[in-house]
């Protein structure tokens, strides 16, 4: 408390302080310097001279401290303009222009990451856009060049691929109203757990294992009661039950079992769903990083090649926070377990 207190009298904490100071000594200098002409055979003109010098060296040094890190922070920005975002200031003062400094390398780092980011988007999703785009290409080329019959199997082959582009796309959309911040608005009801998530179980099953070829995983569906009645929009939470599904499917080890899990919540219409699969599971430290926008988690360090783009947890919780729920990794024995709550009529209070 003190030291903020003393904080605008010190030269090395505000810059306002070192000016004053500047000042004061500027003036100091001069007076002893008349005072030593009165009581000396100097004369006064030479003394005056002496001063101006004297203050003009002081200035000179308090100036070039304080230009320094401007000077610096100036060729840091011309560089972050030409795209070079790892530039960072030197952070040896304590003063106004020490807090800029600090300021000015986190807004480095924070560019840096978006530029990252943004990289790596492009990265994923031309990875993402380039097997079923070329896939969707082969099959076209053969059915034209007269190598195969337009027949219901490869017309499926097609229809597959077209729909992994159409997941993508939806995503994509999604991730642009989510940096946007606009509104979607809900259309919450009344529905019955069971019979719901048993159909969405079944699309996202045909649609993954079309995308994955994981026909070796199986699905287990658990809704207690079976009368288990939500308030929620069916379209949004089928987005965040696909998602999830998509993930458990993609770490899920060979012959392994994903299963939801539906409880009542702690209002009326309320609901707890849980998504589990038996992988290896997420870090504790990267419980938080993998519903971030581009975050993917790692294994040993790795990032596996079918990670995905890294939007489809953030999407989840997007989701997920319009119905103004939670959403998070909870503990578990084995694998990873993804548990969202919904409010129920609490909604539609709002």
């Amino acid at each position: 408390m003190m030291w903020r207190v003393l904080r605008p009298f010190d030269p090395f904490r505000s810059v306002k302080a070192a000016l004053g100071w500047l000042v004061i000594l500027s003036v100091v200098i001069t007076t002893v310097l008349i005072q030593v002409a009165y009581r000396s055979d100097i004369e006064l003109q030479v003394i005056a001279i002496i001063a101006i010098i004297a203050s003009l060296l002081v200035t000179q040094f308090v100036a070039h401290s304080l230009a320094a890190p401007l000077v610096e922070m100036t060729s840091a920005a011309r560089a972050m303009a030409r795209g070079n975002y790892s530039r960072r200031v030197r952070v040896s003062r304590r003063d106004e222009l020490g807090d800029l400094a600090l300021a000015f390398n986190r807004m480095a780092a924070d560019l840096q990451s978006v530029d990252r980011q943004r990289k790596e988007l492009v990265a994923n999703v031309s990875h993402e856009l380039r097997t079923p785009i070329a896939g969707l290409r082969a099959v076209l080329e053969n059915v034209v060049d007269g190598v195969s019959e337009a027949d219901p199997q490869t017309m499926a082959t097609a229809l597959r691929q077209t729909e992994r582009l159409g997941r993508l796309v939806e995503q994509l959309l999604d991730l642009s109203r989510l940096e946007n911040g606009v509104g979607v608005p809900l259309q919450p009801r009344g529905f019955e757990v069971e019979p719901y998530l048993t159909a969405v179980l079944h699309d996202a099953t045909v649609a993954l294992r079309r995308g994955h070829a994981r026909t070796d995983v199986k699905f287990r569906l658990d809704v207690t009661p079976g009368h288990l009645v939500a308030h929620a929009d069916p379209e949004r939470l089928d987005q965040v039950v696909t998602n999830l599904v998509d993930n458990a499917v993609k770490h899920s080890p060979r012959n392994g079992q994903v299963t939801v899990v539906a409880r009542p919540g702690n209002g009326p219409g309320g609901l707890v769903l849980e998504v589990l699969d038996e992988g290896p599971g997420i870090p504790q430290a990267q419980r938080e990083l993998v519903f971030e926008r581009f975050g993917r988690g790692t294994i040993d360090g790795v990032t596996p090649r079918d990670g995905g783009t890294g939007l489809g947890l953030a999407i989840a919780r997007w989701a997920v926070d319009l119905h103004g729920g939670t959403i998070g990794v909870a503990e578990s024995r084995r694998g990873c377990r993804i548990r969202l709550t919904l409010p129920g009529n609490a909604l539609a209070n709002n």
